[in-house]
């Protein structure tokens, strides 16, 4: 069973503004991420064919250009929620309700995670509107998938970016499940050592495997510290697809040959394509 953690879905014209794909372009964005960033359902099922359950978010963040409609997420996901599973998100700084907004979104359409981006909100992640998100999730048992790491997107502040921000979370709030998504990179050693040591912090690798020796570094990494069994399967849809993901992971050791590199171990790159994901999330 494959279970991609990280799609993301949105109406280019009605949830992004100009910006987003102006930073996109001039940071080197892929043809494939710019053709898509309008996204249509049947473009995020053929996308994401593959896997068996689908994570599938957008994300609030005016900062950065970003206004995702949480409804237009439910809204995919009511077309099948046999395979989809919608996260919501919230924008601590321009949303007039945050709090409120989850749980609008988790009592009236059912979703059953959230997605942050404190770099993206231009927000420390311990945030005192986040800290009040982080608390109802923790009690509701919903699992929260923060983006850590760099990005493409010219206001985003990367101060807030690092990992190892999110200890403090995990202390302050012990049975709240946080994804680190993109295992923070380019902070990988800081995502590795919290996943290894917080039991409820894990982290997926969506948008690596196109930079393959960070990629290779990545699991090698996760390996030798013996955390790769908190390593997620997702696919950042659109930038990637989830075919292309299962690709590079189950040829990183031809990668690897190629390069002279040590081997990475079978277990571990099919372990990752086919990690169980969704009772470690709460969500079986």
């Amino acid at each position: 069973m494959i279970v991609d953690v990280h799609s993301h879905f949105w109406s280019k014209a009605d949830d992004l503004d100009a910006m987003v794909e102006e930073d996109l372009r001039r940071a080197g964005g892929t043809a494939q991420a710019i053709d898509n960033l309008d996204i249509v359902p049947e473009r995020h099922a053929a996308g994401t064919s593959g896997a068996d359950r689908v994570i599938v978010f957008g994300l609030r963040a005016k900062n950065v250009g970003m206004h995702v409609d949480n409804d237009r997420v439910a809204g995919l996901v009511a077309a099948d929620p046999g395979r989809l599973i919608g996260f919501m998100s919230a924008d601590p700084l321009f949303d007039h309700d945050p709090v409120g907004e989850i749980k609008r979104c988790h009592l009236e359409l059912g979703m059953r995670g959230i997605k942050l981006g404190p770099t993206y909100q231009g927000v420390p992640p311990d945030h005192p509107r986040l800290m009040e998100i982080y608390a109802y999730a923790e009690r509701q048992r919903l699992p929260i998938i923060v983006h850590q790491g760099t990005t493409f997107s010219l206001a985003a502040p990367l101060k807030y970016a690092n990992p190892i921000l999110l200890e403090d979370i995990a202390y302050r709030f012990p049975q709240l499940v946080i994804v680190i998504a993109h295992m923070g990179h380019p902070w990988l050693g800081e995502c590795v050592s919290l996943i290894r040591k917080q039991p409820h912090v894990y982290a997926d690798i969506s948008a690596l495997h196109y930079r393959p020796y960070q990629f290779y570094q990545a699991l090698k990494m996760a390996e030798e510290y013996g955390a790769d069994h908190k390593l997620l399967f997702g696919s950042d849809y659109p930038f990637t697809t989830v075919a292309q993901t299962a690709a590079a992971i189950l040829g990183m050791n031809t990668y690897a040959g190629t390069h002279g590199l040590p081997p990475i171990a079978p277990r571990v790159l099919e372990g990752l394509v086919n990690r169980e994901s969704l009772p470690l999330l709460n969500l079986a």
